[in-house]
This record gives structure tokens, C-alpha cells and sequence, in this order.
């Protein structure tokens, strides 16, 4: 495998990486003494300053702001990572924000119930919306949930802040989104979902396997999904994995992203694991397989034993992200009927190369009956590894689910 860009390398010197969930620590408070951002009483940059050499009381902070005293670096993020949250006390006057952006970029869970005025406003909604409270346990609780949201919610603003993209979808690279499926009652609502996502250019290279693309329900959801639809036909003997890599073939895009039509995807879930690769540098990203639901059982389950935002040799395959280039070089999907994700990701692991895994909040899992699944586990064994369980269908907020 070639190396990493330099252009992919991270940008900023505190990334997600390393986020807990749950944090056991009590919350604490960001604040300006006069001169420097002092986070839970200890001032930010010091380290990064010891570490590189750096005059700390001159150092440039996360956005180039002189004077905040130092880069926000891992070591500070290190230190913060078991607090529940930090809450923001603003001074009156206006002070450099570039390490409070730096902290969100870090996912640092941040919050203050108001701003002032100087404040940028959407950062200040952002620490508006979320308080932090004790968790009371259980399998229904939803605190460590919102608050690893609130995290999420903070990466995005303060990762593309540093970048200056300016939120706009032309400074994404084009995605390719690659999906086989032998479903045809499922490509309108797999089709739309794709079609909802925000930040980034993306084309759909449809796999039919075993279906003709004259079936009025491929021509109606192809037709209604409103994003250049490039459509592949393939036998059903035709195995699995060699669908994918026909579609593949056909791809334009930078970048290649499996997308399994069962399943639901929030709209920034193709954003979000760019900006993973941004700040990783990882030839390969993906999410946790986090949240499952047990249609069956009109059932909700979320796992946390798949830790977020770490190297790994494993993401859930319905969210594989990966250079089109790299994934030509790797050869593709092996040409079996199941387990074709875990044969790319062996594969990439035996050349070298990385995967990351990044949050797995704006993604779920369908489970139904288990011959309709090419990955086949019973619905039982997602009841002994839940954390969390909810009736009905009850993903993350991050998912933004109708």
C-alpha cells in the first residue's frame, strides 16, 4: 500500500482520537484568567510548549490567533478525556476562541447555557444545547448517548473550522457510493438516504444482483433519488462480493464507500468519515457497529463494547470509506458469496495499511430474519451484548431520524 497523502496528514495536534464513553470524572470549567484559557484549573499549552519547544506564552493557537497561549495538544486533550463535560465561562470582554474550537475539535464535550455576543453563533448554539447530568444507569439511559453526541456535534464544528471549508460541499472530494442488492422493495428508501447527504459530492454505482434494471421499482427509485446513478447487472449466481467489485469498476469518485441497502445512515455519515480520514490520515475509515435494530422484536439495541474513534483492525463493513486507487491495489472485494468486508480489511491488513474507526452514532444495523443476511448471527446473540435497549426504533439524534 502506498503511504498517506501528506495532504491527509492530521492538521491539528488534538483530534477525537482517544474519546471515552463513558467518562466516570465530574465536570469542570474552561476558563479565561486574563491572559490564557485555564481548563480544569490548569492552563492549556504548556505541555504542547514543554513538548515542542515552543514559547508557551507566544505559542499560536488551533486557529492562528497569537497570545492564547499555546496549541491545544493531545496531552491537554489527554488530561480532560475522563471529565463529564467542561463548562465554558466566557470573560466579558472578547479573548481568542481558538482553543475552545481547538477543544471541540477534539470532542472535548463543551457547554455553557449562554454567550456573549463576540461569541461565534454556532458555537454558541452548540454549547447551548446540551447540559451534562449525572447518569442514573440502566439499560435505557440516554446520558453517556447525549453526551457522546454533544461530542460528535463539536468535532464537526471545530474540525471544519480549523479547515476553513466554510461548510461548503465543493471542498469535499467526490465519493462514489457503491452498493449491491438483490432487494429491489428496498433501493427507494436505500437510494434516498444516500441522496440526503450534506457536505459532500456523491454518485451511486448500483449493483443489481439478480435483478433486471427494467423492474419498475428499480427505474422508480433510481428516477426519484435525484444523484448521477450509474446501474450494474449481475446474475444471482454471480457471488457477493465480485457484485461490489463490478460496481466498483464503474466508479469516479476519490473515494469508494460500501453502502448496505438495508441499514439506515444518517445524512452527515459520508462527512463524517472524510473528516475521520482527514484527521487520521488512515487508509481505511469506517464507524462502529454501535446500534442494531431487531425489526422482530421491534427492538433498539446499542453495543459499547466497539470502542469510537481508535485504530482498528475492524469497522462495520457497511461503512468501509477507501481511495478508489488503494482499493484497485488491494484488489478489490474477494469473489465470495458472504464476508467479503472482513476479506478487504484482512487483505488491507496483511499490505499495511490502517483502518480508523471513527463514531458510530449516525448509523443502525437492521436486523431481520437471519437468512436474509449475509452476515448471520441470531437475534439473541445482539440481546446478550446490548448495553443499552429501547423499544421500537430508537437511534442516536445524530442519525436524524424522521
Amino acid at each position: 500500500m502506498p503511504a498517506p497523502s501528506p495532504s491527509l496528514a492530521p492538521s491539528v495536534s488534538a483530534t477525537p482520537e482517544g474519546f471515552l464513553r463513558p467518562a466516570d470524572g465530574e465536570t469542570a470549567e474552561l476558563s479565561w484568567d486574563g491572559r490564557r484559557w485555564l481548563a480544569a484549573g490548569e492552563p492549556l499549552g504548556d505541555r504542547a510548549g514543554d513538548a515542542d519547544g515552543t514559547d508557551g506564552d507566544r505559542a499560536v493557537d488551533t486557529v492562528g490567533a497569537v497570545g492564547a497561549v499555546g496549541a491545544v495538544g493531545a496531552a491537554d486533550v489527554a488530561r480532560l478525556r475522563p471529565l463529564r463535560g467542561l463548562g465554558v465561562r466566557w470573560p466579558t470582554f472578547p479573548v481568542p476562541v481558538g482553543a475552545v474550537t481547538a477543544l471541540a475539535a477534539a470532542g472535548v464535550p463543551l457547554y455553557a447555557e449562554t454567550s456573549p455576543g463576540w461569541t461565534p453563533p454556532a458555537l454558541a448554539r452548540l454549547l447551548a444545547a446540551w447540559t451534562p447530568e449525572e447518569d442514573a444507569g440502566g439499560p435505557r439511559s440516554v446520558t453517556a448517548l447525549r453526551r457522546e453526541e454533544q461530542s460528535v456535534r463539536l468535532r464537526r464544528h471545530g474540525l471544519r473550522d480549523h479547515a476553513g471549508d466554510g461548510g461548503t460541499a465543493a471542498a469535499e472530494p467526490e465519493v462514489s457510493v457503491v452498493m449491491a442488492s438483490r432487494r429491489p422493495h428496498l433501493l427507494g428508501f436505500a437510494l434516498g438516504q444516500i441522496a440526503r447527504q450534506r457536505r459532500v459530492r456523491v454518485e451511486v454505482v448500483l449493483g443489481l444482483h439478480g435483478v433486471p434494471a427494467a423492474d419498475e421499482r428499480v427505474r422508480r427509485a433510481v428516477g426519484e433519488c435525484g444523484l448521477p446513478v450509474t446501474v450494474v447487472e449481475a446474475s444471482r449466481e454471480v457471488p457477493f462480493g465480485q457484485v461490489l467489485n463490478l460496481a466498483a469498476s464503474r466508479a469516479g469518485g476519490d473515494h469508494l464507500a460500501k453502502w448496505d441497502d438495508d441499514d439506515w445512515y444518517g445524512p452527515e455519515h459520508l462527512a463524517d468519515l472524510l473528516l475521520a480520514r482527514s484527521y487520521s490520515g488512515a487508509e481505511i475509515v469506517g464507524t462502529a457497529a454501535e446500534f442494531f435494530h431487531l425489526e422482530p422484536l421491534n427492538v433498539t439495541i446499542r453495543r459499547t463494547d466497539y470502542s469510537s474513534e481508535v485504530w482498528s483492525e475492524h469497522v462495520a463493513g457497511g461503512t468501509i470509506l477507501i481511495r478508489r486507487d488503494d482499493f484497485a491495489d488491494l484488489g478489490g472485494f474477494p469473489p465470495l458469496p458472504r464476508a467479503v468486508d472482513a476479506g478487504l480489511l484482512k487483505a488491507a491488513h496483511a499490505a499495511g495499511a490502517r483502518a480508523y474507526r471513527t463514531h458510530g452514532l449516525g448509523y443502525v444495523l437492521r436486523r431481520t430474519i437471519e437468512a436474509e443476511h449475509t452476515w448471520r448471527l441470531p437475534l439473541a446473540h445482539f440481546l446478550r451484548v446490548a448495553s443499552n435497549q429501547w423499544r421500537g426504533f430508537r437511534p442516536s439524534l445524530i442519525l436524524e431520524s424522521p
